[in-house]
């Protein structure tokens, strides 16, 4: 895994290179499987922006939006550092 906030796939949050920033303006995180396009990126950059509109907090907070087949997509909230 590359250095990153979110840590391991089990346990996000919990390390990455950068996991203890004290403070930070937020993170968004889309994934894709089998990678994304253009207009993939922005759909789910669109959709961590509605998250980021339901809770006006994005301080400390990580939003990972993913779309794994289909039409499923997975949101994934949590604070970092964790609380």
């Amino acid at each position: 895994m590359l250095p990153d906030f979110r840590g391991p796939k089990g346990k996000p949050g919990s390390r990455g290179v950068y996991a203890g920033v004290p403070l930070h303006a937020s993170h968004v995180c889309p994934h894709a499987v089998g990678g994304m396009d253009l207009d993939m990126q922005l759909e789910l950059f669109a959709l961590a922006l509605d998250e980021f509109d339901r809770d006006r907090d994005p301080i400390n907070q990580v939003i990972e939006v993913t779309f794994d087949s289909g039409d499923d997509i997975r949101i994934l909230r949590y604070a970092l550092p964790p609380s």
